[in-house]
């Protein structure tokens, strides 16, 4: 926790909000670069998957939230709380609709064949849970930050 030492932050509470800033800027960006290729590509594979699964294909188009709007938003630190909630739910939909087969299993280099997928998950849940610091736009105030 942050300590206040006439009315200065320690230097644990100033470490701590950069370590919050980089984990926020590197889950938002890798993030985003795969709403951009999205955007780019467009919404069709997602909306294929949706089918196969008996889903409305109109869902497909939240991906654009989840990887191009909430990223924005965990990167600057604006109700980041809320949009890393968001990532985290992107993340599980695409666990369940693409990666399931592959949840258990190993990559031929011995790691987990999902890590990058884990990473944005646990990592936007670690976001979700400490917040955005105060080197965000957002700042500490607010219970959405």
């Amino acid at each position: 926790m942050a300590r206040m030492t006439g009315g200065l932050q320690t230097a644990g509470a100033e470490a701590e909000d950069w370590g919050k800033l980089v984990l926020r800027i590197t889950l938002g960006v890798l993030v985003l670069l795969h709403g951009i290729a999205k955007v780019m590509g467009g919404p069709a594979f997602v909306m294929e998957l949706l089918a196969k699964h008996g889903m409305p294909l109109q869902a497909g188009y939240l991906v654009y939230v989840g990887e191009v709007l909430a990223p924005l938003l965990v990167i600057i630190g604006l109700w980041t709380r809320p949009a890393a909630l968001i990532i985290v739910v992107n993340m599980v939909v695409a666990f369940a609709l693409v990666h399931m087969p592959a949840l258990l299993t190993l990559s031929p280099t011995g790691g987990w064949a999902l890590e990058l997928q884990g990473m944005f998950l646990f990592g936007a849940l670690a976001v979700s849970l400490l917040g955005a610091g105060r080197l965000s736009v957002g700042g500490i105030w607010g219970r959405w930050n």
